[in-house]
């Protein structure tokens, strides 16, 4: 009797479709649609808009000041899929059939898809999350019913100021634009998610083809697993870093709108400024419902799991072992940098520095000590 075919279509599928191919494919289509919302922005009048506060303050909420949807949508998002969808290609065409033993790349991605298809549930389930409550749930509680209503326990920011100044924008077109905005968040960040996954499937099927590697004893294959396992840890480090850099994006976002400070970039001017002067430091503005805190963190713990699970999956070769001490070491500080944003005055100064050391280990993973050419070469 002949075996029963795993299914050639489903989410699962369809997903890992959409990172395959060109590495620019997906990162173009996100850096264009983030530009299509600066420039929608830049037409209705609010892509830099300030408003005074009951007390007095004036403060900075236009569009392009919001780095949740510039530095995120355009930056970081992009270089996030850019390295996912280069190690997918690798995995795929190079390291695993390198590592499997298979007897033909065509055998290599039918077991590379069997072993996909096992987390369909995973992508569905993720899906749903972003698209019901991520997307229109979160819409029609932060912004929609907030228009409708005339306040909210939200912090005025571009998508509420139809409701202070409607001479600048007035509801629908808020609604209309918000509406836009959180389909392509939603879309973006389910993308983000599954893509979490495939490089959690990645360092799965490496960990499960090296256990039953039948060459593990041979030097030659365990310096190819060696090598190949580098390459894997290094791709999954960097978006561990993108993804963490992500969350501080939505983190600064909402501690910034919260505070007195008048623009985001004085406002971490002024907390760093803080550290040396014992002048006036940026006040809570009091207490508001902040979505992004919780969505962030969400981002955060996600991100480790995968990262630990891979350098636990990949671990073994001495090329890994060798930096795996000091990418734990960046992603726990960036980490902690992130839960400390607005925690107490300074935070900005260990979040620059982590930042920086994370920007280098972005450029290099090896952190000058290990074999990034050699592992270009291969």
């Amino acid at each position: 009797m002949a075996a029963r075919q795993t299914p050639r279509s489903g989410l699962a599928r369809a997903t890992e479709a959409v990172f395959s191919g060109s590495p620019l494919n997906l990162p173009a289509s996100v850096f264009a649609g983030a530009v299509a919302l600066q420039f929608t922005s830049y037409f209705l009048g609010i892509h830099e808009v300030t408003f005074e506060a009951p007390d007095g303050l004036t403060k900075q909420v236009g569009f392009l000041w919001a780095p949740n949807w510039t530095f995120l949508f355009l930056a970081f998002m992009p270089l996030f899929f850019a390295a996912t969808a280069e190690l997918l290609l690798f995995w795929k065409e190079t390291g695993r059939p390198k590592i499997a033993n298979e007897v033909s790349l065509a055998e290599s991605h039918r077991d590379w898809s069997r072993n996909l298809d096992a987390s369909s549930y995973t992508f569905w389930a993720v899906f749903l999350i972003c698209v019901l409550f991520a997307g229109v749930f979160q819409w029609i509680s932060v912004r929609l019913l907030p228009l409708l209503r005339g306040g909210g326990d939200f912090a005025i920011d571009w998508g509420s100021l139809a409701i202070i100044s409607p001479e600048i924008i007035t509801v629908p077109e808020t609604m209309a634009f918000t509406g836009f905005a959180y389909l392509y968040m939603c879309i973006s960040f389910y993308l983000f998610f599954a893509a979490l996954i495939l490089l959690y499937c990645v360092a799965q099927d490496f960990g499960n083809i090296q256990k039953t590697n039948p060459g593990n004893g041979d030097a030659a294959n365990n310096e190819v697993i060696s090598v190949v396992g580098a390459r894997v840890i290094g791709a999954i480090f960097r978006c561990a870093v993108l993804a963490i850099f992500v969350a501080v994006c939505m983190k600064l976002q909402s501690a910034y709108l919260t505070s007195s400070g008048t623009n985001i970039a004085r406002w971490l001017m002024n907390d760093m400024w803080a550290v040396f002067s014992s002048g006036d430091r940026p006040q809570s503005l009091g207490e508001y419902s902040a979505p992004n805190h919780f969505t962030s963190l969400l981002i955060v713990l996600s991100s480790i799991f995968v990262f630990l699970h891979g350098a636990s999956r990949v671990a073994g070769g001495g090329r890994v072992n060798s930096r795996l001490g000091m990418m734990v070491a960046t992603v726990g500080l960036l980490s902690t940098a992130y839960l400390l944003i607005g925690a107490f005055a300074g935070f900005s100064v260990l979040l620059f520095a982590a930042v920086l050391l994370a920007t280098f280990a972005l450029y290099d993973p090896d952190f000058g000590f290990g074999s990034a050419s050699e592992e270009r070469r291969d």
